[in-house]
């Protein structure tokens, strides 16, 4: 249970037990249940959207749900997506690139990454019926949470050293095919629609990681967080654009 709680504590600010010292054992651990903690996120959020939805407009209520996603992530992931525009895109060579996203402040490409996300996640939001809101909130955070995975096992980690490189260097070897058990369990639910989100998922992941690697010469802690936020983004697309298509 150990390592639950610290991937608990670290991807959200859910603190069930008082334990403030972690060991990278523990970090490497903790990556076997990201993406059920994805779930929980889910499960939260359909809570959220659940009480708003009864007192809120739909636009203001899908408003609330990006609010309470960073709010319960403690903006992990959006500090990390932008510190990862702030590098990718600055034109500069690898070593600056890593340089510039290891800064703590934000520079102009991050704070404009971070609005572009913030604003197409909210209006693609709005588009998805209400009837199809829940199965979305349940299923792209685990998704997202499981693409984290894919990032830290399968690609190379770019700095010698960090907290992305304890996830990397010391989750267990079988920690794809953990996730991918707890990435597969939503089918029971959702059908088989759910397995082309799963297999969107894995290609998204392959692709930025791929280019992001080209650029960085492997990944980092912030890519990590870019990547996360950059398929929750694409797959809220492609749900409304789905939906939209045969709704229509």
């Amino acid at each position: 249970m150990r390592a639950f709680f610290v991937a608990l504590q670290f991807l959200t600010r859910i603190k069930l037990v008082n334990q403030t010292a972690w060991t990278e054992e523990d970090f490497g651990k903790s990556v076997l249940y990201f993406p059920f903690i994805g779930f929980i996120i889910g499960a939260i959020l359909s809570f959220v959207y659940w009480i708003c939805s009864w007192i809120f407009p739909y636009t203001v209520t899908t408003l609330i749900l990006v609010v309470s996603e960073f709010i319960l992530t403690g903006g992990i992931h959006a500090d990390g997506f932008m510190d990862t525009c702030d590098g990718l895109f600055s034109g500069r060579e690898r070593e600056r690139k890593l340089e510039i996203m290891k800064d703590s402040r934000v520079g102009s490409f991050g704070v404009v990454g971070f609005v572009f996300l913030t604003l197409l996640k909210w209006q693609l939001l709005t588009v998805v019926p209400p009837f199809f809101m829940i199965p979305l909130l349940l299923c792209m955070p685990l998704l997202s949470r499981f693409s984290m995975i894919l990032s830290i096992r399968l690609f190379h980690y770019a700095r010698p050293q960090g907290m992305g490189k304890a996830f990397a260097d010391l989750s267990p070897s079988y920690t794809i095919w953990v996730g991918l058990i707890w990435a597969l369990l939503p089918i029971i639910w959702f059908g088989h629609i759910y397995f082309i989100f799963l297999v969107a998922t894995v290609l998204i992941n392959y692709l930025v990681n791929t280019y992001i690697s080209h650029q960085l010469g492997g990944l980092t802690g912030d890519t990590y967080g870019f990547v996360t936020e950059f398929t929750e983004l694409l797959l809220v697309a492609m749900y409304a654009g789905i939906l939209f298509t045969w709704l229509d």
